[in-house]
């Protein structure tokens, strides 16, 4: 304990009772109530600090109390009962007619959190202080020992080289050379490129490996989850015009993700002030996403197996969701201004920043914020709930406007008039069939290797043409390999199958 020399005057102390209790404010009647006042204390701590004033009521009115020696000695030994030490400071305010308050405030605990009081750890809800569980209360401990012993640097057992994406692997190689972030000298070989970049120890792939080039996620990494949904209406329960839920790495859910919110946002047209030609545009600017998106996969708590990062479209809004709280000492407000970047990943963000994507600056939310302001459109808020941090981007995604100004659709887009007789007729279809798919249905009525698949789709990149295209049309049974013993034989071709053909004559039916 610190008895601190710079006290509050009255008049600042006013002030500070007219916030009335919250996150980090506490109101205690005397010290017959310290058993309380540490736990909140110890609740402020395992967050971003706060403060307890003793000797006011819980409507925040001064009453004050005689604060003698032994008082203060017996808030000494009670703050003695923290561990590890608290960064706490005590401030006594006369208030006149033998009256005084106890001003005790705690500072963030940063690299020492989780705090105990009396061997239990405390976490501040609203203006409640509670047991915290003791699974975040692990968490929390484990990332105490974040240099040497954190999630995503812990082995990965039985994962090999065999199992990693190997061309996703070159690819980093190759970005990072480009911008200059690996030396050119890196060898190809595998190994010694997930060495230098960390994710692999004394021989062990990490979790952290996994996590970014994984090819086989579920069961062993169900946390590796990116879920897709487009519902009409304002809410989850309205009817689910889209809904895609798949395991993959983290190069992958931020190439799928931005593949799927600009096939299902709006592209809508205006005419500039002063200019002739129709300038079209999305909603939401694709790179103000893009920047939350990478958030979400390279910050997210990863430790849970229960956790994913979710895209969900509704006809006001975009959310973009992922599992895990804000890191110790980082709070929502400082979001949507400057702030320090803090991994709660760093191998997974160092990864990210060797190709380009980001920046690892803490820039990334006012990134997001700037390009919203120069599209025109509402900047995005920030909320923390059940667990996740959720981003939202206000904006008109009903189906009403979609048809005002819209150009020719592209080839990944469908009309919502074939889209509902398709799932009329197969019901268990969760994802609508798009011309884009309609074109490797046609090329599939004789059988077709990969190659020529992609190419009827005019798609250019392998793995999203494999992710978002090819292995639905397969899970739906519309096409059935020609091998299937044999999944990854260079002889492999694809073909349509019945209920595909069944598919493909509705659609043709419904162009007519």
């Amino acid at each position: 304990m610190k008895v601190s020399g710079n006290l509050p005057t009255p008049k600042q102390l006013n002030k500070l009772l007219k916030k009335g209790e919250g996150q980090k404010l506490e109101f205690k009647r005397s010290t017959a109530e310290l058993q309380g006042s540490m736990q909140s204390l110890c609740a402020f701590m395992n967050a971003s600090g706060g403060i307890v004033i003793i000797g006011v009521g819980p409507d925040g009115r001064l009453i004050g109390q005689d604060v003698s020696d032994s008082t203060q000695q017996k808030v000494a030994a009670a703050l003695a009962r923290f561990e590890p030490p608290a960064p706490v400071q005590m401030e006594i305010i006369d208030l006149g007619k033998d009256k005084q308050v106890i001003v005790l405030r705690a500072e963030a605990g940063n690299e020492s959190v989780p705090f105990t009081f009396e061997g239990r750890a405390y976490e501040r809800l609203g203006t409640t202080t509670r047991k915290m569980s003791q699974s975040r209360y692990e968490r929390l401990l484990l990332d105490r020992g974040h240099a040497k012993r954190r999630w995503e640097n812990l082995p990965a057992e039985g994962l090999t080289i065999e199992d990693l994406d190997r061309v996703e692997i070159l690819r980093t190689r190759e970005l990072a050379i480009q911008q200059n972030r690996i030396s050119p000298d890196t060898s190809h070989d595998i190994g010694d490129i997930l060495d230098r970049l960390g994710l692999r120890v004394d021989g062990n792939l990490t979790q952290a490996a996994q996590v970014l080039y994984g090819t086989r996620l579920f069961p062993d990494y169900p946390q590796c989850l990116l879920k897709m949904g487009r519902f009409r209406g304002t809410t989850i329960i309205g009817e689910i015009v889209d809904n895609r839920q798949e395991h993959m790495n983290a190069f992958s859910m931020v190439r799928e993700g931005m593949a799927f919110l600009e096939r299902t946002m709006p592209l809508g047209a205006r005419f500039p002030e002063g200019k002739i030609f129709r300038e079209d545009r999305f909603p939401v600017p694709p790179d103000a996403l893009r920047e939350i998106l990478l958030n979400a996969v390279m910050h997210r708590d990863y430790s849970d197996y229960s956790g994913y990062v979710a895209i969900v479209v509704f006809d006001d809004r975009v959310e973009i969701q992922s599992h895990g709280l804000l890191p110790q000492g980082v709070t929502l407000e400082q979001l949507s201004g400057p702030h320090r970047s803090k991994l709660r990943n760093p191998l997974i963000a160092e990864a990210f920043h060797r190709t380009g994507a980001v920046e690892v600056w803490g820039r990334g939310t006012n990134r997001a914020i700037a390009a919203c302001e120069r599209h025109g459109a509402a900047i995005p808020t920030f909320e923390e709930r059940q667990g996740f941090l959720i981003v939202t981007f206000k904006a008109t995604i009903a189906e009403e406007q979609e048809k005002i100004g819209k150009p020719p659709a592209r080839p990944d887009q469908v009309t919502d008039h074939v889209s509902r007789q398709v799932s009329d007729k197969y019901p268990t279809s969760t994802r609508q069939v798009t011309l884009q798919d309609a074109s490797v249905l046609q090329a599939a009525i004789n059988p077709a290797s990969r190659s020529d698949l992609q190419q009827s789709s005019g798609l250019r990149d392998r793995e999203h043409f494999m992710n978002s295209v090819l292995k639905p049309l397969l899970q739906r049974g519309l096409l059935e390999m020609t091998i299937p013993n044999k999944p990854r034989s260079s002889k492999q071709k694809y073909r349509l199958t019945e209920k595909g053909r069944q598919v493909l004559e509705s659609i043709k039916g419904d162009a007519k």
